[in-house]
C-alpha cells in the first residue's frame, strides 16, 4: 500500500509511510537503549543530509516498540513536515519560509484544535500500578546523562490559567521512581513556567500533559517561540490548514494530540522535586550538576498499540534537531524583524553551529546612519530571538547570512573591534549554559557592525569576485567541471 498525500497525512504514522516511500528513512534493528541508540543517532547526525532512523527489536523489549530520530534532520523532511512540498532543498525551504511564519501567525486564530471524544492514543490507558514509563524503549542519549529521557522530542502542554490558551513546550522529561513519574526541566523565563507559577499561586498544583510521540510537526512548534498568545495547537493548525483534533485529559483537561503515540497527564507540585541530571544539552555539554526540578505526578498513560517514541536528543551541534531550529528561528526573527519597520532587512540566519540560538546574523541594506545597529539592537532582544544568544552580527545585502566564511569575512574586513563591537549586559540566559556559574541565568551578548562604514558606503573598495550572472553562465558552459 502506498502512502497517503501529504496533505491528508495527519499523525506520524502517515508520515513515516511517506518518507520512507521517498527514501528518506532507514530502519535500524537491534541497538540496545543504553547509549547504543544515541550513539547510532549521533553518527547519522554528522552525515550530509541524514536519514530519519527507525529503531525496532531493542533488546529486552517485543519487536514493535519503537524509536524515531532525525526526523526534521534535513531540508526534504522537514518541507513535508511543514508540508510545504515533498522536493524542498535548502534554498526552496528558506524561499517558502520568508513569509511562513507571519502567514502562521496571523492564521492561527482561524484554526483552533479541535476537541473530539477518542483518538488513536486513547487505545490503551493505564493507571494505578500499571503505570511505568520503562514499558518503552527509553533510550539513555549521552554516557554522562544522569537517566533515561522520555522527553527529547516531546510537546509539554500547560494553560494560562487566566485565558486558557494552552502553550506547548519541548522541556526534556528524565524517567524518575522506576518508571512511575518523570521530571520536567522548565527553563523559569518560558511561557509554561509562567502558567506553572501562576496556577501553584491559585491552586498549589499545576495541570500538564505531554504527548511523547506526534507528527514531527509538534516538536518544530513546540521547540521554537511561536508568539506569546498563540496556542502552539492552533499555529500548527495554521500550518495544515485544518484544526488538530485534541482529546481532553481524564483528569486535568489539558489537550492532548489525538493522533499521539504515547502521552502522560498529571500535576506538578511545588514541593514535589527530585534530582534531576546532567543531561547532554544543545550547547554541546552537559548542562549543571544534579538539581532539583519538579516531578509529575502521572495520573494517566495514553498510548496506540506498538507506539514510537519521537526521540530528538540535543548534543553537540549538529544534533537532532538544529537544523530544523536553525531554519525555524532563522525564518521566525526574520519575519518579526519586519514586522518592527525596520527596511531593507534581506536575510536572516540563525547558525546551527550555535544551537540555532547563539549566533545570529541580520542582512540589511543600508539606507541610513545607524541603520545596521538598529537591526542588530532589534534581533538581539526580539522574543523569537532573545533567550540565549550571544552574538548578533549585522552584515550588509552583498553577504550571505548564511554563509558562515562570508559572514567572518566581512568581520574581518568590514568590522573595527575598537568601533564596531558593542555588549549587551545582564540579557536572558539560560540554565545550560556552560559558562553559568550559579544564580540567575544572565548572559551578555556581542552586537557587531560588520557592515562598511555608512560614511564610506560610495568610496569603500569594491569586492574583488565574479559577478552572479557571470558565474552562472559559467556553470552552464561548463557543467561537467562547475556541475
Amino acid at each position: 500500500m502506498g502512502s497517503v498525500p501529504l496533505e491528508e497525512i495527519d499523525d506520524l504514522r502517515g508520515w513515516l509511510d511517506l518518507v520512507g516511500d521517498l527514501g528518506e528513512l532507514k530502519a535500524v534493528e537491534g541497538a540496545g537503549w543504553d547509549l547504543e541508540i544515541g550513539a547510532i543517532s549521533e553518527a547519522n547526525y554528522r552525515r550530509t543530509s541524514p536519514p530519519a532512523l527507525l529503531f525496532d527489536a531493542v533488546p529486552g523489549y517485543a519487536r514493535g516498540l519503537r524509536v524515531l530520530t532525525a526526523s526534521t534532520g534535513n531540508a526534504r523532511r522537514l518541507g513535508i513536515t511543514l508540508r510545504l512540498g515533498t522536493d524542498c532543498d535548502d534554498r526552496r525551504l528558506v524561499h517558502e519560509l520568508r513569509d511562513g511564519p507571519a502567514r502562521w501567525t496571523d492564521g492561527a486564530a482561524n484554526h483552533p484544535a479541535r476537541t473530539v471524544d477518542s483518538g488513536p492514543v486513547t487505545e490503551h490507558v493505564r493507571t494505578g500500578d500499571g503505570i511505568d514509563l520503562l514499558s518503552f524503549p527509553v533510550p539513555r542519549w549521552h554516557a554522562g546523562d544522569g537517566g533515561r529521557y522520555i522527553g527529547t522530542g516531546c510537546a509539554v502542554f500547560t494553560v494560562d490559567p487566566d485565558t486558557g490558551t494552552p502553550n506547548a513546550g519541548a522541556y526534556r522529561m528524565q524517567v524518575q521512581r522506576d518508571g512511575r513519574s518523570a521530571t520536567i526541566n522548565i527553563e523559569s523565563g518560558k511561557h509554561g513556567a509562567m502558567h506553572v507559577r501562576e496556577w501553584f499561586k491559585r491552586e498549589g498544583r499545576a495541570p500538564v500533559t505531554a504527548s511523547l510521540g506526534h507528527d514531527p510537526l509538534l516538536l518544530v512548534v513546540a521547540g521554537t517561540e511561536v508568539p506569546g498568545g498563540v496556542s502552539e495547537l492552533d499555529y500548527a493548525g495554521a500550518v495544515l490548514g485544518r484544526p488538530v483534533d485534541v482529546v481532553r485529559g481524564e483528569d486535568t483537561g489539558l489537550p492532548i494530540p489525538a493522533t499521539a503515540e504515547i502521552a502522560v497527564e498529571g500535576w506538578l507540585h511545588p514541593d514535589r522535586k527530585l534530582p534531576e541530571g546532567p543531561f547532554g544539552e544543545w550547547t554541546g555539554y552537559y548542562s549543571g550538576g544534579v538539581e532539583p526540578v519538579l516531578d509529575m505526578e502521572i495520573t494517566r498513560v495514553y498510548h496506540r498499540t506498538d507506539p514510537i517514541l519521537l526521540g530528538a536528543p540535543p548534543g553537540k551541534p549538529p544534533h537532532d534537531y538544529s537544523y530544523m531550529r536553525s531554519v525555524m528561528k532563522s525564518a521566525m526573527i526574520q519575519a518579526a524583524l519586519v514586522r518592527t519597520g525596520v527596511p531593507g532587512v534581506r536575510g536572516v540566519w540563525s547558525h546551527e553551529v550555535g544551537g540555532g540560538r547563539q549566533l545570529l546574523v541580520v542582512a540589511i541594506d543600508q539606507r541610513y546612519a545607524g541603520h545596521a545597529r538598529q537591526a542588530a539592537y532589534l534581533t538581539a532582544q526580539l522574543p523569537a530571538a532573545a533567550y540565549m544568544n550571544k552574538f548578533v552580527i549585522a552584515v550588509d545585502g552583498d553577504v550571505d547570512p548564511r554563509s558562515l566564511n562570508d559572514v567572518m569575512w566581512a568581520v574581518c574586513t568590514r568590522a573595527e573591534p575598537e568601533r564596531d563591537i558593542e555588549v549587551m549586559r545582564y540579557t536572558w540566559g539560560s540554565r545550560v549554559d556552560p559558562l553559568r556559574e550559579g544564580g540567575p541565568a544572565y548572559n551578555s551578548r556581542a552586537v557587531i557592525d560588520a557592515c562598511r562604514p555608512f560614511e564610506r558606503l560610495d568610496g569603500f573598495p569594491v569586492v574583488a569576485e565574479a559577478s552572479p550572472d557571470l558565474l552562472a553562465r559559467m556553470a552552464e558552459r561548463w557543467p561537467d567541471v562547475l556541475g
